[in-house]
């Protein structure tokens, strides 16, 4: 008998090639896919989304997003989805569909996304010029400020977008949830558009 077993790879792995890409000199971009992460979307049961609400403030010691924003824990990301829906972000098994049932299930639906999703972290002082060849919100920091998040799409494809915390340097973080199946698509997109202000390619196991 055939065994079979399951081997978690990423979707980028044969597209990101770590290094340098496009323009040589000081890189305006850095692209850094983030790996082995948990991300959970909950969905408000039909008519309970003031529960929902109530039962996640118990569970995270923080209201979940109800507008485009992320909002940070001390150990995961909740990120707005849609109206009455938020992602949880996190590593290392804390926040997942099996530990947060008991807290939310009763009023929300759990779903885990953790393999359906790639997560890629956007950054330097060309960031927000790259971003703006593919999405048409406004990232300057007056309309999009640290927490900002939305539900929008890059190149015809879709993405959850928001914005971390700066870089120690000052510089932004812009980070982008995509489905997996698109990613790679997405990639190569974002390496073109940003390869005449040279890019910093890498991947990391640490959310941004």
């Amino acid at each position: 008998m055939v065994e079979f077993f399951w081997e978690v790879r990423s979707p980028l792995e044969h597209a990101l090639v770590s290094g340098a890409h496009g323009a040589q000199g000081d890189a305006g971009v850095s692209l850094t896919e983030i790996r082995n992460f948990d991300l959970v979307q909950v969905m408000a049961r039909r008519g309970r989304a003031a529960e929902l609400a109530i039962a996640a403030k118990a569970r995270f010691g923080i209201a979940a997003p109800e507008t485009p924003k992320a909002v940070q824990t001390p150990d995961a990301t909740l990120i707005w989805s849609g109206p009455d829906q938020f992602f949880v972000l996190s590593k290392g098994g804390k926040h997942t569909t099996q530990t947060l049932a008991p807290a939310l299930s009763g009023s929300a639906s759990l779903s885990d996304q953790s393999h359906a999703r790639v997560l890629i972290s956007i950054s330097g002082n060309k960031a927000r010029t790259m971003l703006a060849k593919l999405s048409s919100i406004d990232l300057q920091p007056t309309a999009f400020p640290v927490g900002a998040a939305a539900a929008t799409s890059m190149d015809h494809t879709s993405v959850t977008l928001w914005r971390g915390a700066d870089r120690a340097d000052g510089l932004p973080v812009f980070n982008v949830l995509v489905f997996a199946t698109f990613a790679e698509s997405l990639w190569h997109t974002m390496l073109d558009s940003a390869a005449e202000y040279g890019v910093a390619i890498t991947h990391s196991e640490e959310l941004a």
